[in-house]
């Protein structure tokens, strides 16, 4: 069923030549909101115009020495894989557009010196601390229990969406965990303000959820940043597609998106089959072929000369 699921996709997507032999790597998946190439994603963004990206989600390999197939080391030296983020880094930032959010997710080991990097070149948010619960000791170190998500902007943000979260129940006995200080009556209809400390975020680790072998996030993860950082037609990037979990939420929410994965795409695919149902293999709208070092122009492509 996957087999011929990935040729319809193909075939539809290779009716649009006109827009794919502009672009100097070809897409391995289309649809009516964003496009997906399977390459690596340093590739992919040096084919994106400065500034014209409005969030980058970004969830890269940790170097814990996973296997991501085709040959992808996740486990480089300390230095190699520290040149390897900045590298990446440095271009999600040029292509971000005045006031864009950029979002990290990674150990906080890795988060250490990534907020440091990026201090000297955009602007801090937050450190959002996620639980991550059914994780194992390591050495002589305190038993690890959270992730990192760090949220910058590219100078002031120029939209900053509040949300609100469920106000905690007890699984057992449906009551609430809190009385809030005897103001519970003040609290806001919709829920509690989202904070920094989010402790609902458990990885998906379960086959039957999963569209491949790692662990994947839970969409509430990039849909919570895609909601805070953005509007209804915006553009959302990840470098990092893994099993296409952010292509997902923009889908869902209205966000055009622009997608990079230097392994397996067939779970992307799959997921997409699954979640979105139409628009798979029409041509991305005009807002995200723009993007692109390919423009186009009175319905014909044209490749900008740099």
């Amino acid at each position: 069923m996957q087999e011929n699921l990935f040729s319809v996709a193909v075939d539809k997507i290779v009716a649009n030549g006109d827009f794919l032999s502009s672009l100097s790597i070809p897409p391995y998946l289309t649809t009516s909101q964003g496009i997906l190439f399977n390459a690596d994603c340093l590739d992919v963004l040096k084919t994106i115009k400065d500034e014209s990206i409005h969030c980058v989600f970004a969830d890269p390999p940790f170097n814990l020495n996973k296997e991501y197939g085709k040959g992808i080391s996740d486990d480089l030296k300390e230095n190699e894989y520290l040149d390897w983020t900045y590298s990446w880094l440095d271009e999600c930032i040029r292509v971000l557009v005045p006031g864009g959010s950029l979002f990290v997710y990674n150990l906080p080991r890795w988060l250490i010196h990534t907020g440091y990097f990026l201090m000297a070149k955009l602007v801090f948010r937050n450190w959002i601390a996620l639980t991550m619960k059914n994780t194992y000791p390591r050495g002589k170190t305190l038993y690890p229990a959270h992730y990192g998500l760090l949220y910058y902007t590219k100078g002031e943000p120029y939209i900053v969406n509040k949300l609100r979260v469920p106000i905690p129940t007890c699984r057992h006995c449906g009551k609430e965990i809190k009385d809030y200080g005897g103001h519970r009556g003040k609290l806001h209809k919709d829920g509690l303000n989202l904070t920094d400390f989010w402790e609902d975020t458990s990885p998906v680790r379960h086959r039957k959820f999963k569209t491949r072998v790692a662990n994947e996030l839970k969409p509430m993860i990039p849909e919570r940043a895609v909601l805070m950082s953005t509007n209804p037609g915006d553009i959302v990037l990840d470098p990092f597609g893994g099993g296409g979990i952010t292509y997902q939420v923009a889908e869902r929410n209205d966000r055009k998106w622009v997608g990079a994965e230097i392994g397996e795409c067939e779970p992307i695919l799959e997921r997409m089959q699954h979640f979105i149902l139409t628009g798979i293999g029409e041509l991305p709208p005009l807002e995200v072929t723009a993007c692109f070092k390919a423009v186009r122009l009175n319905n014909n492509f044209q490749t900008e000369q740099e």
